[in-house]
């Protein structure tokens, strides 16, 4: 029986996944600061009063502390075995928690009750059988384990409560086991909770031991097997050989036959046929025999010898990919080149020099939507060769490349051998898509695998760790596509031939759009040509107004939105066909365009109506864009004097601002600008579309060009857009990315641009139709810049729109 007396005041020792019975020692961390706390906290209150500090050790299960702790005293404070400092202390009795209360330290202290427990004297019958049983069933569990000392120790206990809280040390509780014994204040109902715990724990004990006899003996009787197999068929090769049977038939000589009978290289006709004599000598049974089969046939249906032949017609070849896509000179030029190298060396007999044919490795970047995928598949069409298409978005592991080794479970070769081996060819095309979202992680780098699959000085001996033979690449066409150059790593890039798609003109996206996407839409949407027309106003409109990209994509979907509608119509009986959809025929289809270009809004309307709102040009993944550059002064009584900068700017934008604000304060004065309002009043540069990060250098002349519009109060020109960089002394220097930014400035309505001086060679690039509706100033000095875009005093005060400072 228990009854409870003794009210106590004890610093609170927290135990995180322990349990402490009575009776038990143990040692503690103190390098922990809960336990430090505690002990700390018991040696202050020990000095007021004689004897042992004293804690109470109370478990913590997922941050709730158990009702009933262990009073424990601190025996030692010394040195652990690990050399860390611990404390040696003692459980001593159940004591139940109470309220919380104050004490020296900053240990929690709580008040509680000590338990005092009492058993009859002598046992009752049925206990002292309990305690045989217990005894009986501990000494058992201690020998299974080989603690023959401990044996004598739990023999001599003869108190009931000891010998209940003596589980505390079984290694098998677990923490709400444990917590449950020491809730149990009853010995004797202690005692049989553990003794059942104990009881459970053995039958478990003896169901895993038997099952792992059952294995055993299961294992004992395969490995027989084995030895008499292998004991059968030596029998059975014997009287092969006696009988003088061939053994035709057998799978083994049927492989033999295969890779004997097929076109394959010396080496790899080598390899194939030392795995067929280790096919031979394995057994049926054996794992080996199937990697071994899988490896052979990967080998004999790989196409070793197998080429097509190219199509040196040039100017079919020119006219396939000028038939297939508009626009894409670059690439169309690259790759007539290549056709017209490779029919002069196959006339000269130069088709291989050195074991290597001269296969080509192009990149095509540029933004969503331009046709660099369709544009292999074109490729392979003008040179008559077999197109294979490989992923890589999203892949992280070497081996898709490479392959896996032979030793893995369900090994496969690479993604490169397995696009050879589906071309059926060894030289088809092979369009390494999404290049760029190429990731790695611990399973490698998929990017440095690619490093030998790409260059054409390696890739002639090509070893996939599947194959483990050489296999030629040099005269595959490899194709990559990227969206951002910058992602692809540079040792990679090098071995490529770069090749920019920077997007469509607005005369290229028409002549796409009548000759390719719209007979496809038709198509999709159930339509007959002559049933519905789009007139050539119409199309302009959607590719100007509605969709505003580098490439076609978004148009391609306004188109097919378009025709869904009209057949809707004429299912409704709203609508005859055939039917002309023109230009003022848009918005009641397909409602208001998103992108009216700023010169057609109304001129309050527009962004820089105000004084302080410059255009500016820049490159995203997506193509060229339109940026704009918003400038302020604050009030000189409310704000602070300085520059605040807002629009997730990078690093490089943000020195590229104090470098426009620190030339306006230095050369304010020949630009008759009122510098003076630089000191005194703080200046805010806000680009707009604050979700988007945006960086590099080449905003600077903008950023420029909007503090001298707000200090001079007068605006900038609408159809002004520029682009470059500003030095301290007021130079423009050159940037990147110049065609792209004069697509964007074209497609939003712009007409004059601003490029500095140092960037003219770049405007070979840009398409003539482009520069001959843009007027391009390229200039040195951003005195120019000024010059050009601000407009005159005259012009500013026409709008009559408010000014915040």
């Amino acid at each position: 029986m228990a009854s409870t007396s003794t009210p106590l005041t004890l610093p609170v020792l927290p135990l995180d996944g322990e349990v402490v019975l009575p009776g038990m020692v143990v040692p503690l961390d103190l390098s922990d600061s809960e336990v430090r706390a505690a002990v700390e906290a018991a040696q202050a209150a020990a000095r007021a009063e004689p004897g042992k500090p004293r804690v109470l050790l109370v478990p913590r299960i997922d941050g709730a502390y158990a009702g009933t702790g262990v009073l424990g005293t601190v025996e030692q404070v010394g040195r652990l075995a690990d050399g860390d400092p611990g404390a040696l202390i003692r459980g001593r009795g159940r004591v139940r928690i109470g309220a919380g209360t104050t004490g020296p330290g900053a240990a929690l202290w709580v008040e509680g009750t000590r338990i005092e427990e009492t058993v009859p004297d002598p046992l009752p019958g049925h206990v002292g059988e309990l305690v045989k049983e217990y005894k009986a069933l501990a000494t058992s569990w201690l020998r299974k384990r080989g603690a023959w000392q401990v044996v004598d120790r739990v023999q001599a206990i003869d108190d009931v409560s000891a010998l209940a809280d003596n589980s505390g040390y079984s290694p098998f509780l677990t923490t709400e086991q444990k917590v449950e014994l020491l809730e149990t204040a009853d010995p004797v109902a202690r005692l049989k909770l553990a003794t059942q715990q104990l009881r459970d724990h053995l039958a478990e004990q003896d169901v895993v031991e038997s099952i792992a006899k059952d294995v055993q003996e299961g294992v004992d009787k395969q490995q027989r097997e084995f030895l008499l197999r292998r004991q059968l068929e030596a029998v059975r090769k014997e009287l092969r050989e006696l009988n003088g049977d061939t053994g035709e038939g057998e799978e083994s000589d049927d492989y033999r036959a295969r890779v004997e009978a097929a076109d394959l290289p010396e080496k790899v006709r080598e390899a194939a046929l030392k795995e067929v004599d280790k096919l031979e000598r394995a057994s049926d049974q054996s794992p080996e025999g199937s990697w071994i089969r899988t490896w052979l046939d990967t080998v004999l249906e790989l196409p070793w010898n197998e080429r097509t032949e190219d199509s040196y017609d040039i100017r079919g070849a020119k006219a396939v990919l000028d038939a297939e896509h508009a626009g894409l000179e670059d690439v169309k030029q690259r790759i007539t080149e290549y056709l017209a190298v490779r029919k002069r060396r196959a006339d000269r007999g130069l088709g291989v020099i050195g074991g290597r044919r001269g296969g080509a490795v192009l990149a095509l970047v540029g933004p969503p939507g331009v046709g660099k995928t369709s544009l292999g598949e074109s490729v392979a069409h003008a040179m008559g060769r077999k197109f294979v298409r490989v992923a890589l978005g999203g892949v992280r592991d070497e081996a898709e490349i490479r392959g896996h080794r032979r030793t893995y479970v369900g090994a496969l070769p690479g993604r490169i051998v397995r696009a050879v081996k589906e071309a059926g060819s060894m030289n088809p095309v092979v369009l390494l898509d999404e290049i760029d979202k190429v990731g790695s992680d611990f399973r490698g780098d998929p990017a440095a695998a690619l490093l030998e699959v790409l260059d054409p000085a390696q890739n002639h001996t090509f070893r996939d760790h599947y194959l483990e033979v050489e296999l030629d690449l040099s005269d595959v066409v490899f194709l990559a596509t990227a969206n951002v150059l910058e992602a692809i790593p540079e040792a990679l890039l090098d071995r490529m031939e770069l090749v920019r798609l920077d997007g469509y003109t607005e005369d290229e996206k028409i002549v796409i759009a009548r000759d390719h996407l719209l007979p496809r839409q038709l198509e999709r949407a159930g339509l007959d040509k002559d049933e519905i027309t789009l007139d050539e106003g119409a199309l302009r409109k959607l590719a100007g107004e509605y969709t505003r990209e580098a490439g076609v994509r978004n148009l391609e979907r306004s188109i097919a939105r378009l025709l869904r509608k009209v057949a809707a119509q004429h299912e409704l009986g709203e609508r005859e066909l055939p039917f002309t959809v023109r230009d003022e025929d848009l918005r009641g289809l397909i409602g208001r365009p998103h992108h009216v270009p700023e010169s057609a809004q109304d001129p309050a309307e527009r962004r820089t109506a105000v004084p302080g709102v410059a255009t500016g040009l820049a490159v995203t993944g997506a193509g060229g864009d339109v940026l704009y550059v918003e400038a302020s002064l604050a009030d000189p009584e409310t704000g602070a004097a300085g520059l605040t900068l807002t629009g997730q700017l990078g690093d490089v934008m943000k020195e590229s601002a104090q470098i426009a604000l620190s030339f306006l304060r230095s050369h304010g004065a020949e630009l008759e600008l009122p510098v003076g309002d630089l000191k005194d009043r703080g200046v805010h540069i806000h680009f707009p579309a604050g979700a988007v990060p945006k960086d590099g250098p080449s905003a600077g002349i903008t950023m420029t060009t909007a503090l001298a519009s707000l200090l001079s109060g007068r605006l900038v020109r609408t159809d002004v857009a520029m682009t470059g960089e500003v030095s301290l002394t007021g130079r423009v220097l050159p940037i990147g990315g110049v065609k792209q930014k004069l697509l964007a400035a074209h497609r939003a309505g712009v007409t004059t641009v601003v490029i500095p001086k140092r960037n003219e060679p770049d405007l070979d690039d840009v398409p003539a139709e482009v520069l001959d509706r843009l007027d391009v100033h390229a200039v040195t000095d951003v005195r120019q810049v000024l010059e050009l875009a601000l407009a005159p005093a005259a012009e500013e005060a026409a709008p009559e729109v408010p000014v915040a400072a």
